[in-house]
């Protein structure tokens, strides 16, 4: 079975469009270093983000990990350098949830896997679990940033080809 560990960004957006709950119905159980835990908790973080945090649900692991170095990848954000150093320290088949192309890069130089919030999205769709266009809909009154045009394209991948008519 995959492990999945989630940085700030998908968690964060994920609560902020009320899909939180994709994560476990998707994925099973989801680990966050505690540097993430502590970004989300983090006072401009929106409150209904340090209020989930606060009060995280059982299929929520939160890992404390070693500490990390600043040296450690220093162009990425604390909560990246502690997501691939707990990946590291796993070793095991692993899927990474982030959206921070630096730290995607990164992941994939060390053979890992990732998964955005938009991949999060089109696959709790895939499965029937949220509707999509309203999920992008209000991912879109957020601070993510998108290119609408790659919204758009994700919805036409999605819709199934309409039935020919008569």
């Amino acid at each position: 079975m995959t492990t999945v560990i989630a940085d700030t960004g998908p968690v964060n957006y994920l609560i902020q469009i009320g899909e939180i709950g994709v994560l476990p119905r998707v994925f099973g159980s989801v680990l966050v270093p505690n540097a993430v835990a502590d970004e989300l908790s983090h006072p401009r973080a929106p409150m209904a983000v340090r209020g989930w945090i606060a009060a995280p649900p059982p299929w929520l692991i939160i890992s404390s990990a070693q500490p990390v170095s600043d040296a450690f990848y220093p162009e990425l954000g604390r909560g990246e350098r502690h997501l691939l150093a707990l990946a590291g320290s796993l070793g095991t088949d692993l899927l990474l949830l982030m959206d921070d192309r630096a730290a995607i890069t990164v992941a994939a130089s060390l053979g890992f896997g990732s998964l955005g919030t938009l991949g999060v999205l089109i696959r709790a769709a895939q499965r029937g679990l949220i509707d999509l266009s309203s999920a992008f809909e209000r991912l879109k009154a957020t601070s993510f940033r998108v290119r609408p045009s790659l919204l758009a394209e994700l919805l036409n991948w999605h819709r199934p080809d309409p039935l020919p008519q008569p």
